[in-house]
């Protein structure tokens, strides 16, 4: 059997080329290698968008016509819709008496996210248990290698501990799995920010437009000391050059690009043109097939529809052997 693999994505918004780099093209890569369990995951979107369910629900759409545009086939991976699999929920509940509010407290990636939101002390419980809702996810489905970013292995190491104390205190029914850590550099935002977002006006999606990603690009921060052609230019932390690494195909033509801007003579908007050009080989094949999978989006739901209903088929039997290893069995058939 082939290893299996559980990977997703919240549907906050379509997806941008941050995830394209980061996730997305690792995912079709290994999709016939592994089976594979695609969760859209929308009950954790909720836990800090849950006065807004209807921005969730209208982008579990938005989420899968990315998913099938980039390359992902239905035929190789299952898609999930994270509510509509009650098993999760029942096994973040017996997972919650494994862990303390100290140790939540502690994980470095709740920490960090907490702070950015600006929480302080209101933040959602919801929110805060997120990362044993996410170990639900990952044994739910029994996947043995979880695809993250490095930023991420909190999250998986935290799932590996509750899957060990379950398996010590009852019996061993639960897969404890490994991080498969991708080696793509994350995006910084269009705005020079660290982090490429949904939500911060930053990101260029892969829904966008030719004549939208052309804006984007030509408005990017750059290096703002550079203010004259002649000038030499600042090549480390300009997200021109970042996004030149993770898409042209010629290396070798991109370090020339940087040796020539970092010694002067090489404008700003001769770079970004470049840019556009390798963003459109990317993207234009992207936007294409999304628009025709959009013309029947109830063709796009029912492959969520069934790979869900298989998901769900996975997720009961983990369940009945969690329940009979807690000793919650009480009805039998004869």
């Amino acid at each position: 059997m082939k290893p299996r693999i559980l990977t997703g994505d919240r549907p906050t918004g379509p997806l941008h080329i941050g995830h394209l780099v980061g996730s997305l093209q690792s995912r079709v890569a290994l999709q016939h290698e592994y089976e594979t369990f695609i969760l859209i995951a929308d009950v954790q979107a909720l836990t800090d968008n849950f006065e807004q369910p209807e921005k969730v629900r209208r982008n579990v759409l938005e989420v899968a016509l990315d998913y099938l545009a980039v390359g992902l086939d239905p035929r190789a991976c299952t898609f999930v819709i994270q509510s509509q699999i009650p098993e999760i929920a029942e096994l973040t509940v017996f997972y919650l008496n494994l862990v303390t509010v100290s140790h939540l407290r502690q994980n470095p990636t709740v920490k960090t996210e907490i702070a950015q939101k600006g929480y302080g002390e209101a933040v959602p419980a919801g929110f805060f248990v997120y990362p044993v809702s996410q170990a639900a996810d990952i044994t739910a489905f029994g996947a043995q290698l979880v695809p993250v970013g490095a930023d991420q292995l909190p999250m998986i190491e935290q799932t590996r501990e509750i899957v060990r104390r379950f398996n010590s205190l009852y019996a061993p029914v639960l897969m404890e799995p490994q991080a498969l850590v991708g080696r793509a550099a994350r995006l910084p935002g269009l705005d020079g920010q660290e982090k490429m977002g949904k939500s911060l006006g930053n990101a260029i999606f892969l829904s966008d437009s030719a004549d939208e990603v052309r804006r984007k690009v030509m408005g990017m921060f750059t290096d703002p000391g550079h203010l004259r052609v002649q000038d030499p230019g600042q090549v480390e932390g300009n997200p021109v050059f970042t996004y030149l690494d993770a898409f042209d195909p010629d290396p070798v033509g991109v370090q020339e690009l940087k040796d020539h801007y970092a010694r002067g003579g090489l404008g700003d908007v001769t770079v970004k043109r470049h840019l556009m050009e390798v963003l459109e080989a990317t993207l234009a094949p992207i936007r294409t097939r999304r628009a025709e999978l959009a013309q029947d989006p109830g063709a796009v739901l029912k492959l969520v529809r069934e790979g869900t209903l298989r998901g769900r088929e996975v997720a009961a039997g983990t369940m009945a052997r969690a329940r009979a290893a807690m000793g919650l069995e009480y009805f039998h058939q004869d």
